[in-house]
């Protein structure tokens, strides 16, 4: 059994990536976006200020009080969309009254450093995965990096939401393997998480899955982050489940810091794109 260092692989990827930009002669600039004050996504842009930092990406924070409206967070949008930033981050959740979808959809598709407007998850559904979800890329990027076989496996994800579970299929899909989604309304849903040569797991409920759904030697990725009392945990029973998996994330320092590592790797992507 394996325990997938998600910290270490980061590092290395950000190792390369500093490379590549100071290579490229780029100064590729993000800018992120926070409405309100939520606790969470305090701390996670910290972790990607300090990975801009370290690669040397120039990083813009522009921060709207709790009480912003839709139309203040669009006009803000629309000054970055013509601005000369390479690349636009909105942190998630927005508060009550400004909407995901409509919020997500005005920023250029060009400089969607999440690659959740539906124009770039379109493109990933026809194989072009130039401007990907940063979680699912991660997903890929740890399989990729321990040497795992996508083609011709049975992957079983559970979770079908637009920020992981579907583009994670779709990139599946896109490497040949064989791709069963589970949700809430799946029937049975152990008999098929036992199926999984690799289950990816992301519907943020802690240690939903037990070592009963999973197949002896599986690759398990645990996408979840949820906190129980004052420690951090994944959607996987990790101690119980690891002694059945042939290689698995831990929680924290699995799939989380390699998100920020691809999110970096996207920005420059896009800056790339944008010098022509």
């Amino acid at each position: 059994m394996k325990i997938i260092d998600g910290t270490a692989i980061a590092k290395e990827m950000l190792d390369e990536l500093k490379l590549q930009i100071k290579e490229t002669n780029l100064s590729p600039k993000l800018a992120v976006i926070l409405v309100g004050d939520d606790p969470a996504s305090k701390i996670y842009l910290k972790s990607k200020e300090a990975a801009c930092s370290h690669v040397g990406i120039k990083y813009e924070k522009y921060l709207l009080p709790n009480s912003a409206s839709q139309a203040e967070l669009l006009e803000l949008i629309k000054e970055l969309n013509e601005s000369d930033v390479n690349a636009i981050l909105l942190q998630v959740p927005l508060p009550k009254g400004i909407d995901e979808g409509t919020s997500l959809e005005a920023i250029d598709p060009l400089k969607d450093a999440d690659g959740f407007h539906p124009i770039n998850l379109g493109r990933l559904l026809i194989g072009d995965e130039s401007i990907a979800p940063a979680t699912p890329s991660a997903v890929i990027e740890i399989l990729k990096r321990i040497n795992v076989e996508i083609s011709g496996k049975h992957s079983v994800i559970v979770g079908r939401s637009n920020i992981v579970g579907k583009p994670l299929a779709a990139m599946l899909l896109n490497r040949d393997a064989t791709v069963t989604v589970c949700h809430s309304k799946t029937r049975n849903m152990a008999k098929i998480t036992r199926e999984a040569d690799i289950l990816a797991v992301a519907v943020g409920k802690p240690h939903f899955i037990t070592p009963e759904m999973v197949k002896e030697g599986a690759v398990v990725i645990d996408v979840g982050i949820n906190r129980v009392g004052d420690r951090t945990v994944g959607d996987v029973d990790f101690e119980k489940v690891k002694e059945k998996a042939s290689a698995i994330t831990p929680v924290p320092g699995g799939v989380g810091p390699m998100t920020v590592a691809c999110l970096m790797k996207h920005v420059f992507l896009l800056a790339l794109a944008q010098r022509g």
